[in-house]
C-alpha cells in the first residue's frame, strides 16, 4: 500500500523512485530556495498562484493557490490531475516550477500550460539543479537531473513568455546547509532560478490558444 500524502492520497512520486529532495542535502537545498519561492508566490497578494514542487517542499504559503507534486500518472496534491491543468486561461498570477524533472515534449507542454494559465504580467519562476556546481556529487546516483538554463529559456520564448537574460544561482556552494540569497549568474551554486514574464502583447508570435480548457482534476480527500 503506497504511503499517504499530507492530503490523504497515495504518494505516487515517493513510490516511483527515491526522492533525493527528502535527503539531508535535498532539504538543505529546498530550504535555501524557500525565501525566493515564497517571494515569487506572494508577489501579487490576493491573486491565486500555482506551485509545482517536490513532495518535500512543505511550507505554508499565504493566500490562495494550488500546490502539486509529480506522480506516476500526472500530478497529485491539492488535486489529482494530468495535463492540461484544471485551471482556466489567465487565472493565476504566479507559477513556480521547483525541480520539476521533465524533458523534451513533456517539458514543452508543461511550459505551454504555465503560459496559458498565467495572467498578463504574471511570472513563471523555474528552479533546477546546476550541472556546473561541485555540489552535484551530493545527488550523484540519485533520481535527480541537472540541466542548463538555455533549453528552458527557449521553451519559455516558444510559449510567448519573456525570460530574464541572466539566470540566478541559488542554494549551497560547498557545505551542506542552507545558503540564503541569490547570485547573479549560475556560478557554482547548487541550483539556478530563471524568471519569465507573460507580456500582454508577446514579442514573438505564438499559436492561438484555446479560450478555455479545464482538465479532469479530482479534489483531494
Amino acid at each position: 500500500m503506497p504511503s499517504l500524502s499530507a492530503h490523504g492520497q497515495p504518494d505516487d512520486a515517493a513510490t516511483a523512485r527515491p526522492a533525493w529532495t527528502a535527503s539531508a542535502a535535498g532539504r538543505a537545498l529546498l530550504q535555501g530556495e524557500l525565501e525566493s519561492v515564497l517571494a515569487a508566490l506572494g508577489e501579487r497578494p490576493g491573486q491565486p498562484w500555482l506551485w509545482l514542487c517536490p513532495a518535500s517542499a512543505a511550507a505554508e504559503v499565504p493566500g490562495c493557490g494550488l500546490r502539486l507534486q509529480a506522480g506516476l500518472d500526472g500530478w497529485t496534491g491539492d488535486v489529482r490531475c494530468a495535463l492540461p491543468l484544471p485551471l482556466a486561461n489567465e487565472s493565476v498570477a504566479a507559477v513556480v516550477l521547483q525541480h520539476v524533472e521533465t524533458r523534451g515534449a513533456e517539458a514543452d507542454a508543461l511550459v505551454q500550460e504555465c503560459a496559458r494559465v498565467l495572467v498578463p504580467g504574471g511570472r513563471l519562476v523555474l528552479y533546477a539543479l546546476n550541472p556546473l556546481s561541485p555540489w552535484r556529487w551530493r545527488w550523484a546516483g540519485a533520481a535527480a537531473r541537472s540541466t542548463e538554463p538555455m533549453p528552458w529559456r527557449r521553451r519559455m520564448r516558444a510559449a510567448g513568455l519573456v525570460p530574464d537574460p541572466v539566470s540566478q544561482g541559488v542554494g549551497p556552494r560547498w557545505q551542506l546547509g542552507a545558503e540564503p540569497g541569490l547570485q547573479h549568474g549560475l556560478g557554482i551554486r547548487a541550483a539556478w532560478m530563471l524568471r519569465a514574464e507573460k507580456r500582454a502583447i508577446p514579442l514573438t508570435p505564438v499559436r492561438q490558444r484555446t479560450r478555455l480548457r479545464i482538465g479532469g482534476g479530482v479534489p483531494a480527500a
